[in-house]
């Protein structure tokens, strides 16, 4: 038996996770397949459209049988935070390969941008980011690359992570099907950003998602999130020390609070070269949060077992004694502190109960696996 990993968000679940999963399970029906899934607040800053409890249950309806957390002081940073420590709990699990998504769908060209990376210079990389163009980009032009996706941006990541720390992981892609930026796909698989597009625009999104994916989303109340900041960022007086606040966007974010109305105003005022969207709303989640410059050292104590099916339980009953981490929550820990802290604030823009589900910190458990299901794909 294969184990196999897969890192995703879920924002929300939909048709292409259904055929991601599903393709994986074509080509090796008698693996077992464990998520490391990102829970309330996102990898791009953005708070996500299904809770956690919905989101693990909605995995192991769909074939996977094991679901793990990535902590949310990882979950909301840049792309090689992210990937570091999801790829660092799914080796502690002892999973043999990841399975991606991927726009070049060559692994072998990631493999050689991620070394090339390596040698990059931190000054050719500046240089590109003063510009004021995304991350992504920069890193492209830096390279003489093609244009990157969002996917193999991670897949990048990934290739990092595993050469820098000698990990005994193999990757493998299978082919995105489709341009994430593109907006105006209406093919039964489209991206994440293009359905959370189409929702704020009060479209449709009923043929791009599986009906259990529909019937849990939630409703961000905006404004409170931005009323929540703006009460922050007037009463504070060490809005330095949060994590991705650099010199002078302490003082920015001062200035311009007063002179916005609402979320999409802060981030359109605060805005500039130096401050890309993506980094903008990665820092207003870490203040929401309370995240620190100081609290990114803390390490990966244990796994957090989310669900698991028949099958899964059996691995973890089987292999617990082998793995890197313990799956006992340090409910001492910062990390543990933290998730549910974000639960918290998360029900208070979503008007969800994820603080209980957080602290009956008891797994989701399938009884059986359930039938294999086909995705919209044609």
């Amino acid at each position: 038996m294969q184990i196999i990993g897969i890192i995703c968000e879920y924002n929300p679940f939909h048709n292409g996770h259904l055929y991601h999963i599903n393709e994986i399970k074509k080509k090796y029906p008698q693996s077992l397949l464990i998520l490391c899934l990102n829970g309330y607040f996102l990898q791009r800053g953005e708070v996500s459209l299904l809770t956690k409890e919905a989101k693990t249950k909605i995995a192991l309806e769909n074939n996977v049988d094991i679901v793990i957390e990535l902590p949310v002081l990882y979950g909301c940073q840049s792309a090689d935070t992210f990937a570091q420590k999801s790829i660092e709990l799914l080796n502690a699990l002892k999973v043999e390969k990841i399975i991606f998504g991927s726009e070049t769908n060559d692994l072998s060209y990631l493999k050689d941008i991620a070394q090339k990376q390596q040698n990059l210079t931190k000054e050719a990389l500046q240089k590109e980011l003063k510009k004021g163009i995304s991350y992504p980009k920069s890193l492209t032009n830096a390279l003489n690359l093609t244009k990157i996706g969002s996917n193999d941006l991670l897949g990048i990541s990934y290739c990092k992570t595993i050469l820098n720390n000698h990990y005994n992981l193999k990757l493998e892609t299978i082919q995105r099907t489709n341009d994430y930026l593109d907006t105006t796909l209406d093919t039964p698989i489209i991206s994440a950003q293009n359905i959370r597009f189409k929702l704020k625009n009060n479209l449709n999104i009923s043929s791009y998602l599986p009906q259990n994916s529909l019937n849990s989303l939630v409703t961000i109340s905006y404004p409170t999130l931005f009323n929540y900041l703006k009460y922050h960022i007037l009463v504070s007086d060490h809005l330095n020390e949060i994590l991705d606040v650099t010199e002078g966007m302490d003082y920015k974010l001062k200035k311009e609070i007063n002179n916005c109305e609402n979320y999409e105003q802060l981030l359109n005022c605060l805005q500039s070269k130096r401050y890309s969207q993506n980094r903008l709303t990665r820092l207003l989640i870490h203040l929401f949060l309370g995240i620190k410059k100081e609290d990114v050292s803390c390490p990966l104590s244990y796994i957090k077992i989310l669900g698991f099916n028949t099958q899964g339980q059996k691995y973890l009953n089987e292999n617990r004694q082998n793995f890197l981490l313990p799956t006992k929550v340090d409910k001492n820990s910062f990390l543990y502190h933290l998730e549910l802290k974000a639960s918290l604030l998360y029900d208070l823009i979503t008007s969800q109960q994820t603080y209980l589900f957080e602290k009956k910190n008891c797994p989701i458990y399938m009884k059986t696996a359930p039938v294999f299901k086909e995705s919209n794909q044609k």
